[in-house]
């Protein structure tokens, strides 16, 4: 494998190749995705390898002093020949990154092969294609965190740990002075935490993101400009805390400090500047003064950080590792946003060439990042990830056609199922509502009660060995439709099961098993748009098209009620897993195509995504899935362009269809507004029940609904990755 490493006699920098690091017990082998370079510590410590030996000594001070205390006790040969072997030697550099788990040590339970994790040490974190990271240096990356900003969470954890130092309280204004990297990330956890923050640096373009990051007030330390924005957010008292965000050997931060600090204020120190405090300034207000250690308890106790012995957190709250997890949980929910600190994203075989331009001067960036190959030596394949679109190897056993009337069960009576769909099937001809499973005992009733089921039970069993029941609905939350899916397939019975069908391939494959090994193939996911009244019809009007389309989908989802199940993503997926389907089944649909490609990107904390899909004749569809858009806007906006045509959708209500043409006037627009927004489900039932009733083909064929569900999928893999996904289809 490669590394980055440093000889601090010479100065020189290299990529190195190196031999894998062994996967020992208590810790997992990473496969590094992204690392963080650290223009502050980094760059310190490539400095000081490019000066003299006496540069050197005079910028390590405490240096000097073990190799004087080495003389007085081995000698001045002894000590010169450990000194020299000692410089002139490789290191390694780096110790903040996101990678995939390759390999788990034993005793490792936490984390599986294939995980996302961000990862912290320098010593376990380094700029390396692979790395041993013990239990204690390591977190798992929360779903819809992309691994770039993951691999913030060592300094997320550095900026973190000063802050509680800093113990801040609602209301309270602080004080950053050094507005790099970690005052950054300083800045928005105080603004984060409701704490008013004023910002000092040197240089505007730092103070210009701060404020657009959070902070009230920027400015240069050497003007006015911070004094006066301190004495106006305080009434003229001070502030409640400095932090010591800076670097370099001025002693003007400390100086700075304690000039706006209030009477018995807080000074914390996380950056490695000059610290001779005035006296009396310090003295006469009775500063407090304290030190931030690192990424937080841990650091530098070997039980901790290589033994894994973690302290109880009745004891110690936030240790290091619960530090890291703690900013891991705040970007990916969008509380702080390290996209705009990204200023470079170099290929980590530019390793060399992006240190000495950072060196130099001609590269000025807060953060840069190196990105890795997914896999060694196939850095162009890692560039597209795949996700697998199973094929459907099945020879069906003949349907038999239902006696009359079809006899249904419901799994699941919760509130789609009770206002989307039997209100449609209680007054339908034909139809008998036969049993009702529920797992509480009151919902069950309450459905019996009001569609009219003959039964209401939770035993499953009981309906899947009844032989008189044509089809089964499964109606319940997300995590289970997979499981109860292929439970029913193998029992027999035509299914319809809500979106999703499948919340992991592995659950995908789970249920084409079913399908395989019963020969039954009668199944339909709730895709219901393509049902839509008008917008069959739109389609019919918009005609076969011999071109590319271009479809651009707008859902303005909205945001969920405090408390929803929706939002519980660790068991029931992200909310687009959840209902992502059903656009991307509609594009399908429109485009009489299988996507062939996903991209797929968010913004801060995923409440917004963007999903591009290509399909095999060149089109596109974009999927724009809002959920911060006004309530009042409508909810699903469709366009379609090809061939000189232009199609719109205005949310199921509307419908209009453009020529190309001198006139430039509507060829069509639907005659009349429904009385209600019809999005399919009467439709997509109907064509339910008449293909159980026949026995004849499924309304949307199998391989439809697994290309469907793959591509959702794949936008998850998207994210994560950061790259578009391939979707290959097996043979």
């Amino acid at each position: 494998m490669k590394q980055v490493v440093q000889n601090y006699k010479s100065g020189e920098l290299a990529v190195l190749d190196v031999p894998v690091p062994g996967c020992k017990p208590g810790g997992v082998l990473v496969r590094t995705a992204y690392s963080l370079i650290s223009t502050g510590t980094e760059l310190m410590k490539v400095s000081e390898a490019g000066m003299s030996m006496l540069g050197k000594a005079r910028s390590r001070p405490d240096q000097v002093a073990k190799v004087m205390q080495s003389v007085a006790t081995n000698g001045v040969p002894a000590t010169y020949r450990k000194v020299m072997g000692k410089l002139d030697s490789y290191t390694p550099l780096g110790y903040s990154l996101c990678g995939v788990v390759e390999q788990v040590g034993a005793g490792i339970d936490d984390v599986k092969v294939g995980d996302l994790v961000a990862c912290a040490g320098n010593e376990h974190a380094l700029h390396a294609e692979l790395n041993w990271v013990p239990k204690n240096l390591y977190a798992p990356v929360p779903d819809g965190l992309a691994p770039q900003h993951a691999s913030f969470g060592t300094v997320g954890s550095i900026a973190m740990q000063g802050v509680r130092q800093g113990e801040p309280q609602l209301g309270e204004v602080a004080l950053v002075i050094g507005l790099g990297l970690i005052g950054q990330l300083v800045v928005q956890l105080l603004a984060a935490s409701g704490v008013r923050v004023v910002g000092a640096d040197p240089d505007p373009v730092r103070c210009e993101l701060a404020e657009r990051l959070g902070a009230a007030a920027c400015g240069d330390p050497a003007s006015a400009a911070v004094e006066n924005a301190v004495a106006e957010l305080t009434d003229g008292h001070g502030v409640d805390q400095v932090y010591l965000a800076a670097g370099g050997g001025s002693n003007q931060p400390v100086e700075l400090a304690a000039k706006l600090a209030r009477d018995r204020g807080r000074v914390v120190d996380i950056g490695k500047c000059r610290l001779d405090l005035p006296w009396n300034a310090y003295y006469e207000k009775e500063l407090d003064v304290r030190f931030s250690r690192s990424y937080g308890p841990g650091r530098y106790d070997p039980s901790y950080e290589l033994e894994g012995r973690d302290y109880p957190i009745g004891h110690v709250r936030w240790t290091e590792r619960r530090n890291l997890a703690c900013f891991l949980d705040l970007a990916a929910r969008g509380k702080v946003d390290v996209e705009p600190l990204i200023s470079h994203v170099a290929d980590f075989d530019d390793a060399v060439e992006t240190y000495q331009r950072l060196k130099d001067g001609e590269l000025k960036a807060i953060t840069a990042l190196f990105r890795y190959p997914e896999q060694a030596g196939e850095a162009e394949e890692a560039k597209a990830p795949v996700v697998a679109v199973p094929a459907v190897n099945v020879k069906p056993s003949p349907a038999r056609a239902a006696t009359s009337p079809v006899r249904l069960a419901f799994v699941g009576a919760g509130n789609y199922a009770t206002s989307m769909l039997l209100p449609h099937l209680a007054q339908r001809e034909g139809v008998e509502l036969s049993t009702v499973v529920t797992t509480t005992a009151l919902s069950g009733a309450n459905a019996q009660r009001k569609f009219g089921f003959a039964k209401a039970t939770t035993d499953l069993d009981a309906v899947l060995g009844d032989k008189s029941i044509d089809a089964v609905f499964v109606v319940t939350r997300h995590s289970s439709h997979a499981e109860l899916t292929r439970q029913a397939l193998l029992a027999g019975k035509t299914v319809f099961v809500e979106k999703p069908l499948a919340l992991t391939e592995d659950e995908l494959a789970g249920v084409l098993a079913a399908v395989e090994e019963s020969g039954n193939d009668r199944l339909q996911v709730g895709f219901n748009r393509r049902f839509a009244p008008l917008l069959q019809e739109a389609r019919t009007r918009f005609g076969a098209r011999t071109g590319p389309a271009n479809l651009r989908y707008l859902v303005n989802a909205g945001r969920l009620t405090h408390g929803s199940w929706y939002l519980q993503q660790g068991t029931e997926g992200s909310r687009f897993a959840g209902e992502g389907g059903h656009f991307i089944d509609t594009a399908s649909w429109l485009l009489d195509a299988d996507p062939v490609s996903v991209y797929a990107t968010a913004t801060s904390g995923n409440e917004d995504l963007q999903v591009v899909l290509r399909y095999p004749d060149g089109s596109t569809a974009t999927i724009s899935y809002v959920t911060t858009g006004p309530s009042g806007f409508p909810k699903e906006t469709l366009d379609l362009v090809a061939d000189g045509r232009a199609l719109r959708l205005d949310d199921f209500v509307r419908a209009s269809l453009y020529l190309d043409g001198r006139a430039g006037r509507k060829k069509w627009v639907s005659s009349r507004l429904p009385k209600a927004r019809d999005k399919g489900q009467n439709a997509e039932l109907a064509a339910f029940i008449k293909a159980v009733r026949a026995g004849g083909p499924m309304p949307v064929p199998l391989e439809s609904l697994v290309a469907t569900t793959a591509a959702t999928l794949a936008v998850q893999a998207g994210l994560a990755g950061g790259v578009p996904v391939t979707l290959a289809r097996s043979r």
